[in-house]
């Protein structure tokens, strides 16, 4: 099976930058499905050795931002950003089985992903305003509950236990999270209670 077709089947998505093979292992153990590799501080080189421990789990791993350096990092496929590659220019280095993803902040990006052959997945956000994304405004929840595709798509930014029941909600069956599970003291534990409101909503 393709990395682009185990992707239907993928809930919980877990943005982070360089951790130990273990930390990872710990939060895909709890439910996570994907795991993306990005760390804006780390040279190309330090990158492809970061990406060792994201390498081998039973998860997708998704490179940020570096179609350039999927091969290398040995990477299931990269996500772009709208100030990014282009979905063309990224699966033209990716190829056709590895994955493509996309953010989205407004409908009209939603729907030019939804089209666009190119893309797998995309993300609809941020439905709060999150540190991870500074200046960013938040897309709020109007946004997600506009959202109709058959493909792949995960609400983003600033989800945690507490309100991912809001996302859930307003119509999303799929979403990515970044402090919920990096700041959280037991990364398992809090994958898992994610995970579970994942599939009570389902």
């Amino acid at each position: 099976m393709t990395p682009r077709e185990r992707l239907a089947t993928a809930r919980l998505y877990l943005v982070c930058p360089a951790r130990p093979r273990d930390w990872l292992a710990a939060a895909i153990r709890g439910g996570v499905d994907l795991i993306q590799l990005r760390d804006k501080t780390l040279s190309d080189d330090e990158l492809i050795a970061a990406a060792d421990a994201f390498r081998g789990h039973d998860a997708l791993f998704i490179l940020n931002d570096r179609p350039d350096l999927v091969q290398a990092c040995g990477a299931d496929g990269v996500h772009v950003g709208q100030e990014d590659a282009s979905p063309s220019a990224a699966r033209a280095v990716v190829g056709p089985d590895r994955i493509v993803g996309r953010s989205t902040h407004a409908p009209d990006q939603a729907a030019a992903a939804i089209a666009d052959p190119d893309v797998d997945y995309f993300a609809v956000g941020p439905v709060h305003a999150t540190p991870t994304k500074p200046g960013r405004p938040a897309a709020g929840l109007e946004y997600v509950a506009s959202v109709r595709s058959e493909k792949p798509w995960f609400a983003i930014g600033g989800l945690d236990a507490g309100n991912v029941h809001e996302v859930l909600e307003h119509g999303a069956g799929r979403i990515v999270v970044v402090r919920a599970i990096t700041e959280a003291d037991d990364p398992e534990a809090a994958a898992r209670t994610l995970r579970e409101a994942l599939e009570a909503a389902a």
